[in-house]
C-alpha cells in the first residue's frame, strides 16, 4: 500500500520539476524532488535533513518557515554572493515537496505556538549536507585548533560581505576536518542576510562577525587591499540574472532592495576602505580587552547541529594588526 502511494507522488513530482525547471536552471542549479525525510534539525527557522531523487541529502528549508518571507531569496541569493566572491559554501539547490510527500511524512511540519501548521508544498531551499561519509564536522573550534584552519582569512571577507549585506545575526560556518587534520570552514546559514528574513532589520556592524573573534587571525594590509578589489569586482549582473531566475515565491520587493544595496555597497571603493578601517579597529579594541581579562577565563555554549561538535573556550588573543594601514591604491 505505501510503495502504491510513493509511486504516483514521484510521478507527479517529476511532471512538476519538468514544468518549473527551464527557469530554475537559470540559475544554474538543477532541482530535486524531495523523497525521504530523515529527521528535524535545530534552528529558529525549523530546518530538516532530507533525502532528494538524486540520491544526496539536505538541509531544507520551507517557504512558509516561522522566521519570514525573505528566507529562501535570501539563503540562495547569500550562497550566490559569497560563492562569487570564491568563498566556500555547500552546494545548494531548489527541491520539490509534494503535498503527498507532506502527508506522509507529518514530523517535518512546523511547529508553532498554536499547534502543527502544514507546510507549503512546492519548491523549497536545500543546501547540500556536508557531513556525508563520514566525514568530521564541527560547527565550533577549542583556540588549540584555530591555528589549523586553512582558511581563517576568509573571515574577513565574510565579514566585509556581511557588513555590506546588512546580515542580521551571527557568522555561522562548519568546519571540515581532512585526513591530514587541517579544518577547512564553509559558510552556511545566509537566511538573516539583506536585513533578515522580513528585510526590516537594521543591525549593527559588529552583529555579523563570527562568535569567537579568535578566528580573525593577523592579516596584513595587501591582503586587506585584495578583500577590496575582490569585492569591486563582483559580477553584479550575473548575480541579478540569477536572482530574477529564482521561483517566484522566493521573490519579494524588500528581498530585491536588500540584495540591490548590497552590491552597491559592494562596488564602492570609498565604503569599503571605510569599512576595513572600522573592522580592524574593532577587531584591535576586542583582542586588547580580551587580554585584559585573561584571566577571567569563560567557555561559550556548546552549540550542537552535528556529532561532535566541540565547545571552545576564550582567553588571551593576538592583536590583528594596526588600524591604520595604507589605504588601497
Amino acid at each position: 500500500m505505501a510503495l502504491a502511494c510513493w509511486i504516483p507522488s514521484i510521478f507527479v513530482g517529476i511532471a512538476i520539476l519538468c514544468t518549473v525547471g527551464k527557469s530554475v536552471q537559470r540559475t544554474g542549479r538543477t532541482s530535486a524532488l524531495v523523497t525521504r525525510h530523515i529527521r528535524v534539525l535545530r534552528g529558529g527557522s525549523q530546518p530538516h535533513l532530507v533525502q532528494a531523487s538524486d540520491g544526496l541529502f539536505y538541509v531544507l528549508k520551507f517557504a512558509n518557515n516561522p522566521q519570514g518571507p525573505n528566507l529562501l531569496f535570501n539563503e540562495s541569493m547569500g550562497s550566490e554572493l559569497y560563492r562569487a566572491c570564491k568563498l566556500p559554501v555547500p552546494t545548494w539547490k531548489p527541491l520539490l515537496v509534494t503535498d503527498s510527500f507532506l502527508d506522509q511524512n507529518p514530523d517535518c511540519w512546523i511547529q508553532t505556538g498554536e499547534g502543527c501548521l502544514r507546510p507549503q508544498s512546492g519548491l523549497c531551499f536545500g543546501s547540500q549536507f556536508l557531513g556525508n561519509n563520514g566525514v568530521q564536522t564541527l560547527e565550533v573550534l577549542p583556540g588549540s585548533s584555530l591555528k589549523r584552519v586553512r582558511n581563517h582569512g576568509s573571515f574577513w571577507l565574510a565579514w566585509v560581505i556581511d557588513i555590506c549585506a546588512k546580515h542580521a545575526d551571527n557568522r555561522q560556518a562548519l568546519f571540515l576536518k581532512n585526513s591530514t587534520q587541517k579544518f577547512t570552514a564553509y559558510f552556511i546559514d545566509h537566511g538573516h542576510l539583506f536585513g533578515g528574513p522580513q528585510g526590516k532589520q537594521n543591525v549593527h556592524f559588529l552583529t555579523s562577525r563570527y562568535l569567537d573573534p579568535r578566528i580573525y587571525q593577523n592579516v596584513s594590509p595587501r591582503y586587506f587591499c585584495k578583500l577590496q578589489k575582490t569585492a569591486e569586482e563582483l559580477n553584479s549582473d550575473d548575480l541579478w540574472k540569477r536572482a530574477q531566475a529564482l521561483p517566484e515565491d522566493w521573490k519579494t520587493a524588500s528581498a530585491f532592495d536588500g540584495l540591490t544595496q548590497a552590491l552597491n555597497r559592494l562596488s564602492s571603493a570609498t565604503l569599503l576602505q571605510g569599512i576595513l578601517d572600522t573592522m580592524a579597529d574593532a577587531q584591535q579594541r576586542s583582542m586588547q580587552r580580551e587580554h585584559l581579562e585573561c584571566d577571567f577565563k569563560y567557555e561559550l555554549p556548546a552549540i550542537v547541529l552535528y556529532p561532535r561538535v566541540q565547545s571552545t573556550g576564550r582567553g588571551p588573543s593576538r592583536i590583528v594588526r594596526d588600524a591604520s594601514y595604507p589605504a588601497c591604491s
